[in-house]
């Protein structure tokens, strides 16, 4: 059984007659015949009630048409809608971020990017830098902005935002209220690191071991808010991305003069994947933006 079985069928079932359907479908009554009689056999019921004058559906073909206009129903909604994915001025583009990102970030880019693509929608996602590589790999999302610290051979990546790194302390800490200092200030100070599956978790002890000291770490998280938390709860230090709107009467945040603290963001793509119209407008009008490193 084929869609186009499922076409003659209905085309036969409006008209009740095999010659006017046939003219319809610009096709000969016997090819018009024979594909009905095969669609017969392979459902092992006769369809149709052969008159005088044309036919009819019978109890079963009654049932099978209304199966047989949902699926052709579907089909022509399936195509619509992938129609929309692959023009470049509809579709929706599947995109996951890290969490800074979200605040001001990645909202104002789709912002000033539906202004020349007011058609195109977003599937949005938060997650890790790990999480998003392993989405993006598995196609289950088409782009991504994250902070990978290896590079990878199914991948490809552009920079797009360099983004500062801070010391950030309790407010009663010692060096709370000053406007920058070096990392080794803080050696022996207890750390609130990221979890190990974050970029965050390397770049961070990387930066410590430049400093010339091991972190001592107290407790691992997965999210900023969560680790500056702790610091206002006087748990440890941390080192974390520009976080907006932290509660100064808890915390202080303090530029490291050295080492230079930031991590690069990237937007990363497949290598080899298929890239739907809308979003390669997307990458390149992100690629145009002036958020280069």
């Amino acid at each position: 059984m084929d869609f186009d079985q499922l076409f003659y069928f209905q085309i036969v079932a409006k008209h009740q007659s095999l010659t006017k359907a046939s003219e319809e479908l610009n096709l000969s009554q016997p090819a018009l015949s024979r594909s009905i009689l095969r669609l017969e056999e392979e459902i092992g019921v006769p369809l149709l009630e052969r008159k005088s004058r044309g036919v009819v559906l019978n109890q079963y073909g009654r049932v099978f048409l209304s199966h047989a206009n949902q699926v052709l129903s579907e089909m022509k909604e399936a195509k619509l809608t992938i129609h929309d994915m692959v023009d470049p001025h509809r579709g929706t583009i599947s995109l996951a971020f890290i969490q800074t990102l979200g605040s001001s970030f990645v909202p104002d880019l789709i912002s000033e990017f539906q202004k020349e693509f007011p058609n195109i929608q977003f599937q949005l996602s938060q997650n890790i830098s790990s999480e998003i590589l392993k989405e993006i790999h598995t196609a289950n999302i088409d782009i991504g902005f994250c902070s990978p610290q290896e590079p990878h051979d199914d991948m490809c990546s552009i920079p797009v935002l360099r983004e500062e790194l801070f010391l950030i302390v309790p407010a009663a800490h010692r060096l709370a209220g000053t406007e920058q200092v070096n990392l080794s200030e803080v050696a022996d100070d207890p750390f609130i690191l990221f979890k190990p599956q974050t970029a965050l978790h390397d770049l961070i002890e990387n930066l410590c071991n430049e400093a010339g000291f091991l972190p001592r770490k107290v407790f691992e998280g997965y999210e900023e808010r969560t680790v500056s938390d702790l610091v206002g709860a006087n748990f440890g230090v941390a080192i974390v991305p520009y976080i907006p709107n932290l509660d100064e009467s808890k915390i202080s945040m303090i530029r490291l003069q050295s080492p230079k603290c930031f991590r690069v963001i990237q937007l990363v793509w497949r290598l080899n994947g298929y890239m739907s119209p809308a979003v390669t407008n997307f990458k390149e009008f992100v690629e145009r933006r002036a958020f280069r490193v």
